[in-house]
């Protein structure tokens, strides 16, 4: 293997104890893959299918320059590339038989990679979603600030997280079923949820939070049933869990959204989210076979 080649591993211990602190010199950019480092931690890999996951770090002198993984039936989440680690990467998966149905990255790194698996696969790639990934800046209170206060979610609330955690996967088109019985397995099991209440002590919004990774808290998801929405809600509740996260010491925070959401776009840089990188999953099809898995973009 040459020394500036992609190592790759199943095993989590080996890629953290050689890639970690790669992933933590840029903790904001690379929150998707140390979230799922988190959760392969908590949860096992059985949690994810029988599959092994799979991870890879690219080596140039000893030094890690770029990484990826893939969790068992997901696509591929690389760490910023450039078209020439692409073509590699795609070649290398290609190469071992592996079946991608998706990529998820930066805007250049996923057309790049998408372009390259073309070339090495056949595959045809359609862009599923565009986002945008903010972080943090200066938090800025919205005026006028809606009435109300925030209050934590506790387990009295679960009926209520089920079906606005449903609602919002529904609005951004994530195919999971989010029920009592599924609840568990999904991505918004995790997360500690605080609401916005009205004066009467009506919810009428919700945040989450992630666990801390690498000093990164992400904000995930935000929503606001579609009758009480455009009355600052949202703002309300994403600035009372913001202040929160770094009160309890998160170096950084940060979220996703989607890029044609003009609303939440302009709504999170009001309140002091700043632009990290544009953010692009390109779904793969292929001649014979068509892989469809669900994509887990605020993980």
């Amino acid at each position: 293997m040459r020394p500036d080649d992609w190592h790759l591993t199943e095993d989590l211990d080996d890629f953290l104890a050689r890639a970690g602190d790669f992933l933590r010199s840029r903790p904001a950019s690379h929150i998707m893959p140390l979230t799922a480092a988190r959760r392969l931690r908590t949860r096992g890999a059985a949690a994810y299918g029988v599959q092994a996951p799979l991870f890879g770090r690219l080596e140039r002198g000893g030094e890690v320059h770029a990484a990826f993984y893939r969790l068992p039936s997901r696509g591929l989440g690389p760490t910023p590339l450039t078209p020439g680690q692409a073509d590699a990467l795609a070649a290398r998966l290609a190469a071992l038989g592996q079946s991608l149905p998706y990529v998820s990255a930066d805007d250049a790194t996923a057309t790049a990679f998408a372009e390259a698996w073309r070339r090495h696969t056949g595959a045809t790639a359609t862009p599923r979603v565009r986002l945008r990934l903010y972080r943090l800046g200066t938090l800025i209170p919205p005026e006028p600030f809606p009435a109300g206060r925030g209050r934590l979610a506790g387990e009295q609330d679960r009926e209520r997280l089920l079906s606005w955690c449903a609602g919002f996967a529904s609005d951004v088109g994530e195919a999971v079923s989010i029920d009592a019985d599924t609840w568990a397995g999904t991505r918004f099991a995790d997360k500690r949820y605080t609401f916005w209440e009205t004066p009467d002590g009506t919810p009428v919004s919700m945040a989450g939070l992630n666990p801390s990774v690498a000093g990164v808290v992400q904000v995930d998801p935000v929503y606001t049933p579609a009758p009480v929405r455009g009355r600052g809600y949202a703002a309300a509740v994403t600035v009372e869990v913001s202040r929160a996260a770094r009160a309890a010491g998160a170096r950084e925070v940060v979220l996703f959204t989607n890029a044609l959401n003009a609303t939440s776009n302009a709504l999170y840089q009001r309140i002091g989210y700043v632009l990290v990188t544009e953010w692009t999953v390109y779904d793969f099809a292929y001649a014979e076979t068509r892989t469809e898995t669900a994509v887990e973009a605020g993980i």
